[in-house]
């Protein structure tokens, strides 16, 4: 249990720093390909895309698994579909596709920043 206690705060202090920034991006939205000039506003996105990349992987290769160990349902090497599935199950999170979704973000924010600032922009 200890280990799950350690996971989420973790996750907790990455949460509180997203907070701490979102009202300036919110302030810029919606962001205009000019905005990527100012190093202002592209220093608190990609603090932005930096947080939310380490919550999805702490939540998926650590939190995730680690609940699912409390419950004798996690196998080594089990895809993330399969835990968000038995999670789902569990009742414990409310909708796979959401998380798929939010997987999907993290993705397109870390594959295609900043080669593509149009996507970026819609992005966020």
């Amino acid at each position: 249990m200890l280990q799950l206690t350690e996971i989420k705060l973790e996750i907790d202090r990455q949460f509180k720093r997203i907070d701490a920034i979102l009202p300036d991006i919110q302030n810029w939205l919606p962001l205009q390909k000019e905005d990527l000039d100012n190093t202002e506003i592209v220093k608190t996105i990609d603090s932005f895309i930096y947080r939310f990349t380490k919550i999805q992987d702490k939540m998926g290769e650590k939190l995730f698994p680690a609940v699912l160990k409390e419950f004798q349902e996690y196998k080594p090497n089990m895809p993330l579909i399969e835990v968000l599935n038995k999670l789902e199950k569990f009742e414990l999170i409310d909708n796979v596709d959401m998380w798929i979704d939010f997987r999907k973000l993290r993705n397109n924010l870390t594959d295609d920043y900043p080669n593509n600032e149009t996507e970026i922009i819609e992005t966020i």
